[in-house]
């Protein structure tokens, strides 16, 4: 068996702090436009086989046990103790959280306390800028205040993070916008918006990314599709126009971070590989591919440096999918690396300490976690 350490999730979600039945719990199982096709659920999937096989012994009860029966015992355990159990027994020592998601979410302190674990904030931008709009009377108090909360963030966040929305393709501009520019879509956006509304200019997102790289914080970057639906596709260009994002911000001091699900994560481990800024996340492309997370990640270790990849569970809303995304990773690790050493290729100490970055080193020295309190 590969040895860890205690795991650093450098991207997920909080949990949903309500109970949930059976539709209600399977509608979260995975990124879906609607509902299953009808006669079918969506545990006969990837991730549903993958939450029966790992979560049952972790709330008393045997691997692969009917859905009905795992969430009747959820429901007696209660939402706060099966949460407790799922997330302690992930593994994870750390989450970076995206506070973006909404509904009743755990905060990161929340979180941290249910797995027993320290938790940090990832900012999500989009967000940042909708509470800026929320409190802002004019264009230019609006923008001024912006400014003001992308550095108040970033003097306490880990990172900032940016959402795979409408717009967010055409954000992805080998340089800012221009003042004029900027002032003129605020305008726009604000015109129009209700309390509470997204932002979906691209203009205004691309400001949002500018200002980050300008931080110098790491910046997270979602490489394909989010949440299906028409508002999650990447727009046209969107592999050219990352790339030349890419290569703009190298050598500005930020590091960018690509969350590149499957199966985008080609190309986030390809970027990986040829910019010195850039790193590509492990978890959100193995998180839905259960049994097949092994080949997966081999695939990504072929591509990219190992210095260069960091786990994550990309766990959100349901704390079955963080401690999934873990021990999928860590099983996946096992089988791989595992692999290796049984055929001579890789010795014991190489394997065990390349299996450490993977889970924890890289994602401590990219966020700098170590020099935090």
């Amino acid at each position: 068996m590969i040895e860890t350490p205690s795991l650093v999730d450098q991207y997920c979600h909080g949990v949903l702090r309500t109970e949930l039945g059976l539709g209600t719990f399977e509608a979260q199982l995975i990124p879906s436009a609607g509902p299953p096709a009808a006669g079918t659920t969506f545990f006969d999937t990837q991730t549903g086989f993958a939450v029966r096989r790992w979560c049952p012994p972790l709330l008393g009860l045997e691997p692969h046990c009917p859905p009905a029966r795992y969430l009747a015992r959820r429901r007696e355990l209660g939402v706060v103790e099966s949460g407790r159990r799922l997330l302690r027994g992930s593994g994870i020592g750390t989450f970076l959280v995206d506070t973006g998601e909404p509904g009743d979410i755990t905060e990161p302190e929340e979180l941290a306390r249910a797995g027993n674990a320290e938790a940090h904030e990832l900012v999500r931008l989009e967000l940042l800028a909708e509470q800026v709009a929320d409190t802002s009377g004019t264009v230019g108090a609006f923008l001024a205040n912006l400014s003001g909360a992308v550095h108040h963030a970033a003097a306490g966040a880990v990172a900032f993070t940016c959402g795979a929305d409408a717009g967010y393709s055409a954000a992805l501009a080998p340089e800012p916008p221009g003042p004029g520019e900027v002032r003129g879509a605020a305008g726009r956006w604000l015109a129009g918006r209700v309390k509470g509304g997204a932002v979906r200019d691209p203009v205004l997102l691309r400001h949002l990314l500018w200002s980050a790289v300008a931080s110098g914080l790491p910046l997270q970057l979602h490489t394909g599709a989010g949440r299906p639906g028409p508002e999650a596709r990447p727009g046209p260009g969107g592999p050219v126009r990352l790339t030349e994002f890419v290569r703009a911000t190298e050598g500005l001091g930020t590091r960018l971070v690509l969350l590149g699900g499957h199966p985008y994560h080609r190309q986030s481990a390809r970027l990986a590989a040829g910019f010195p800024h850039v790193y590509a996340d492990l978890g959100v492309a193995l998180a839905h591919t259960g049994a097949r997370a092994a080949g997966v990640l081999a695939e990504l270790l072929e591509l990219a440096p190992f210095g260069k990849l960091l786990f994550s569970s990309g766990g959100r809303r349901l704390p079955e999918l963080h401690a999934v995304g873990a021990l999928v990773f860590r099983e996946a690790l096992d089988r791989v690396l595992g692999g290796w050493v049984g055929d001579g290729a890789w010795s014991w100490r190489d394997a065990e300490r390349v299996a450490a970055m993977l889970a924890a080193d890289n994602a401590r020295r990219v966020y700098r976690l170590d020099e935090r309190g």
